[in-house]
């Protein structure tokens, strides 16, 4: 039986899930947040695909790209159109993990689409309109965040419809056995 912090979690997930708000899924690093995100994915009954980011590894330079897409040429080694994560996640959901660590200048295109549901890959003028459901996370409060001026305090207005907190496993020992078992039934 799991922890009433994790029946907190398993309650909140099909109630999240049935929404197209964005969740913010709270928690230190290897907590579960991105088995948080293929449940409210799997539960959630759209179509489309589940595309995980990791926003830490986007640079200011290629993160509008990489989340966008970009036309052939629109920079050097742009040699080929690129389609970018919100029109691979088109139909279904896209992951954005650490996205405290998002650059803040494609923070503000972040912004953009989550309020119009519209797209503009880098080098292009055409807007493209995507129907993607945004689930983001972060092991840092993304509150400490805008204290910081890191991150966008209408973002953090536009995200925080939804959360889902995982607390710490030293938190919740009770869960060590059912942890245990579970990984030893994928050993081979």
């Amino acid at each position: 039986m799991p922890s009433s912090a994790m029946a907190e979690v398993s309650r909140l997930v099909p109630h999240c899930a049935g929404s197209s708000a964005p969740v913010v899924v709270m928690g230190e690093s290897g907590v579960g947040k991105e088995d948080v995100a293929r449940k409210l994915h799997a539960e959630s009954g759209r179509k489309g695909a589940l595309v995980s980011l990791n926003a830490a590894t986007l640079s200011p330079g290629l993160g509008r790209s990489e989340l966008f897409g970009h036309k052939v040429g629109a920079f050097t080694g742009a040699e080929a159109d690129r389609a970018g994560a919100f029109v691979e996640a088109d139909g279904g959901t896209l992951f954005l993990d650490e996205i405290c660590e998002l650059p803040l200048s494609v923070q503000a295109d972040l912004l953009r689409t989550l309020d119009s549901g519209e797209i503009v890959p880098v080098g292009d003028c055409t807007p493209k309109w995507v129907d993607v459901r945004l689930v983001v996370a972060s092991n840092r409060p993304l509150t400490k965040a805008v204290e910081d001026g890191t991150f966008r305090l209408d973002l953090f207005y536009r995200l925080s419809v939804l959360e889902v907190y995982i607390p710490p496993l030293r938190e919740r020992p009770e869960d060590v056995r059912a942890l245990a078992l579970g990984f030893l039934k994928d050993l081979p």
